[in-house]
């Protein structure tokens, strides 16, 4: 508790300091609070590149608006949480950020069927993990391989199979399990 108040004097200070156009102090606080305002940032974007435009954005406010921290209203720590997530907030409303593709901009960016399946085509026949995946039907096998090897997610891997978003779940579920109980 001791810890946590000295942090929270020390960032109160920082603060005055920064008011009175001290860059030494912001670079400071910058180290002290960053990572700490990335990952509230990345709780709502989920783009990490965003978050920390977040924060960047979040310590450039506090730099132009250093003068209008008020400790008796709250911490420096609260103060630089409020600004970091209403600024990630607007971002998610702006949306003018993220990237929105087309179908046949998705197709374009390469068939991610084909790494899936060149994946499992590499593993060595003798491969425990070759064995199992070659058990499962083939959509399970298809789905799995999209989006652990891949890294797609199961809407996009919806997409590429071409099959509802439940379905995909449930053959990846299904799938994981057999894939268990067969390396076992």
């Amino acid at each position: 508790m001791l810890l946590l108040m000295a942090d929270v004097t020390n960032t109160d200070d920082l603060m005055r300091r920064i008011a009175n156009g001290d860059k030494a102090a912001l670079a400071e606080l910058f180290a002290a609070e960053s990572g700490r305002l990335i990952g509230i940032a990345l709780r709502i974007l989920r783009r990490r590149d965003l978050a920390e435009e977040a924060v960047q954005e979040s310590f450039i406010a506090a730099w132009r608006r250093a003068n209008q921290f008020d400790p008796a209203r709250g911490s420096a720590q609260g103060w630089l949480t409020t600004i970091t997530r209403n600024r990630a907030l607007n971002m998610l409303r702006d949306g003018s950020r993220m990237e929105y593709h087309d179908g046949d901009v998705l197709a374009d960016m390469g068939d991610r069927s084909g790494d899936a399946m060149s994946a499992f085509e590499a593993l060595a026949d003798r491969d425990a993990l070759k064995h199992c995946l070659g058990q499962l039907d083939e959509p399970k096998r298809k789905a799995i391989l999209l989006c652990y090897v891949t890294g797609l997610n199961h809407g996009e891997a919806a997409a590429t199979m071409k099959a509802p978003l439940g379905t995909i779940k449930a053959w990846i579920r299904r799938g994981t399990i057999a894939l268990q109980e067969c390396l076992s």
